[in-house]
Order: C-alpha cells, then structure tokens, then sequence
C-alpha cells in the first residue's frame, strides 16, 4: 500500500511539472558604435568618414536579425570595416532612432583602382 501511494504521488508530481513553462524574454542591449584605427590611406580633413584602400572589400556577410527589442528601433547592418592593413567585419545592431533623423547605412564605392569606404550616420530627415 505505501508503495502505491509512493508511486500516485511520483505520478501527480510529475504531471504538475508538465505544465506550462514561462521562459524568460531574451534580453537586449545596444551595442557601441564600431571604432576601428587609423587606416592607411585617408581622404583629408573636409571629408569625415571616408577611407580609401587599393583592396576590395570581401562579400558582405549574411546576417540573421532578430525581433526588435522595441516596434521603433532601426537595424543598422554590419559592414566591412578598414582595420590595421584589412577589412573586419563589424555586425549590425538594432539602435534607437533618433528623432527627425534617417540611418544612411555604411558602403563601399569603387572609384578609379581604389575603393572609398563611407561610414553610416544619422541624417536629418528631411520631408
């Protein structure tokens, strides 16, 4: 008879431990903005954000985004960074929006033998 209550009672327990599972939301946290050494080749001083380099940068990697950590937030995507003599790839990041502003993403541009890199920035939104 014990036995069997012993049992009845491992049943039950285990029946109550089925039940609905609450799992914890995954937790989100901005990312800081990629900084990356002097290149080896810069355009001058009137022309912030633009590196220039005689090697092409390799095919962008294909990035897995994830929800949101909020509806407004904008995905600013990964890019090929000049670091110490070569590229480095630097993920994307979700990032909050910045109010009347629009993210002009990063990108590469041949011109000539050389390729200029442009880093992403905030613009005024204009309408």
């Amino acid at each position: 008879m014990k036995r069997i209550a012993l049992g009845l009672t491992a049943i039950a327990a285990a029946a109550v431990m089925t039940g609905c599972v609450v799992a914890p939301r995954p937790y989100y946290h901005a990312q800081p903005q990629p900084v990356y050494t002097q290149p080896v080749y810069t355009q001058p001083a009137y022309a912030p954000g633009v590196v220039m380099v005689e090697t092409a940068p390799p095919a962008p990697y294909a990035e897995v985004i994830g929800v949101a950590p909020n509806p407004d937030y904008v995905w600013i995507g990964g890019a090929w960074f000049w670091e110490g003599g070569r590229h480095v790839w630097h993920r994307g990041y979700w990032s909050a929006p910045r109010v009347g502003h629009v993210w002009v993403g990063h990108h590469w541009e041949q011109v000539g033998h050389s390729w200029h890199f442009r880093e992403g920035h905030w613009a005024p939104h204009r309408r």
